[in-house]
């Protein structure tokens, strides 16, 4: 078994995307840790970087090509590790593959030698529900003593560099979008126990097809073996049947109606179906996994109670960037609720959103900002279904009418589109949302 240090130990790395998260200063600060020489590549400039570029600045052997990319960084290094959301037809790792160099994925990476560690992967995807699932099987996890590492698509953690903490007995709980199931793809992987709980239009903006979103996303099963695991949603167990897969996928049943969750909606008794059957399958037992999901507490951001205001409740649905999304949370709370939504197009059909606000809410608040076509069309659709809504340039202006609108009942901040323009990121919009109502005066 050779040590990931001695792997990447003076080797010519190239880091393609620094980004704003944190993930990508993680990377780069353990790949020079680990004694490579690494060049981190970005179109955005060192200005609109400063924040991640100053946190490098410390590593003598990390050095900066911003503002654009260079061709001689991806056809003369050892290896080009690429950022989720590099687009698929790349014309610099085009240039890299056809020079032989070995194109790869921080989490996958990570993956690999976990797994030759001994450590056992599981794997969550899915449009929906995949952040919940994943921190419950982890949550679960812990509550039962068990050695775990979480990583994945979650917020400022380099999964790299968590190699340091997986031993022969951990199990690695990762949760893994479209992008980073790529990487996965790239070095022809795939968890030990893997969830693939649904498929729903998403990011048709960077995907020309369902079709190729899906390709991504069927990573996380198409290189299993036998003996391996693979649970799946009831509405894409033909799709995955249809690739005629050495390991058969099984359907979760579901939770026992006995069992009180903190997290509200049937879609969230959904997703602990799906973290209860990966939760068996790792050895825990019914006692153990009711005691962890009945303990789990709301991911910041997805359907999370944030406080009660002179009798009226506020959600945070951050996290919900797809119209689907918006309507689970619908269904999951009382109708007469005042929505806060809108955000940057994904191309995505809107007439089921609209249906649902129609019959479940009482005030519409829409986000708009000259780079938010996605509210502009849901303002469109809005308007011929007879809806009134009422635009708010800035969300402190979307809380304010919002709270204006009632003296008791619900308020749902539930996006159901991207967030770049108004924010720098979707965390971003996160906090600015928690930040704004943990001010509010009681």
């Amino acid at each position: 078994m050779q040590d990931y240090r001695d792997y990447f130990r003076g080797k010519k790395i190239t880091l393609m995307g620094l980004g704003l998260l944190g993930r990508g200063v993680g990377d780069a600060a353990f790949l020079e840790e680990c004694g490579a020489e690494v060049i981190v590549t970005d179109k955005k400039s060192e200005t609109e970087l400063a924040e991640s570029v100053g946190k490098l600045k410390q590593y003598q052997h990390i050095t900066f090509h911003l503002g654009g990319h260079r061709e001689e960084d991806f056809t003369n290094a050892d290896l080009v590790i690429k950022a989720a959301g590099v687009p698929l037809n790349s014309p610099e790792i085009a240039e890299a593959r056809k020079a032989g160099v070995p194109v790869a994925m921080s989490t996958a990476l990570f993956a690999k030698y976990a797994r030759e560690v001994g450590a056992k992967i599981v794997g969550v995807t899915g449009t929906r529900g995949k952040s919940t699932v994943t921190q419950m099987i982890a949550h679960s996890l812990i509550r039962a003593n068990k050695r775990i590492v979480l990583g994945g698509n979650v917020r400022g953690i380099s999964t790299l560099a968590k190699l340091s903490e997986v031993s022969p007995r951990t199990i690695v709980v990762l949760e893994l979008d479209s992008w980073q199931l790529q990487g996965f793809g790239d070095l022809e992987i795939s968890p030990d126990v893997a969830v693939f709980t649904n498929l729903m239009p998403d990011h048709q903006n960077y995907y020309p097809s369902m079709d190729a979103y899906f390709a991504d996303k069927a990573n996380i099963l198409r290189f299993q073996h036998q003996g391996d695991t693979l649970i799946v949603g009831k509405s894409i167990v033909e799709k995955v049947r249809a690739m005629q897969h050495i390991v058969q996928p099984q359907m979760p049943p579901p939770i026992r109606t006995d069992w009180k969750l903190n997290v509200i909606g049937e879609h969230n008794r959904g997703n602990a179906a799906f973290a209860a059957a990966a939760l068996r399958v790792l050895g825990l037992s019914d006692e153990e996994i009711q005691v962890g999901l009945e303990s789990f507490q709301p991911v910041e951001g997805r359907l999370q109670f944030v406080r009660e205001v002179n009798g009226v409740k506020i959600y945070n649905d951050n996290n919900a960037t797809t119209p689907e999304a918006t309507i689970a949370a619908l269904k999951a709370l009382p109708t007469g609720v005042i929505l806060i939504t809108g955000g940057s197009e994904k191309g995505l059909h809107l007439k089921k959103l609209v249906d649902e606000i129609k019959k479940r809410v009482s005030n519409v608040v829409l986000l708009m900002h000259p780079n938010y076509k996605g509210s502009e069309r849901l303002a469109n659709e809005l308007r011929s279904a007879g809806i009134p809504f009422e635009e708010a340039e800035s969300l402190e202006q979307a809380v304010e009418l919002a709270v204006s609108k009632t003296k008791q009942g619900t308020i749902l901040f539930s996006p159901g589109f991207a967030s770049f323009g108004m924010f720098r990121n979707e965390y971003d919009r996160n906090d600015q949302f928690m930040d704004l109502v943990k001010k509010l005066r009681s």
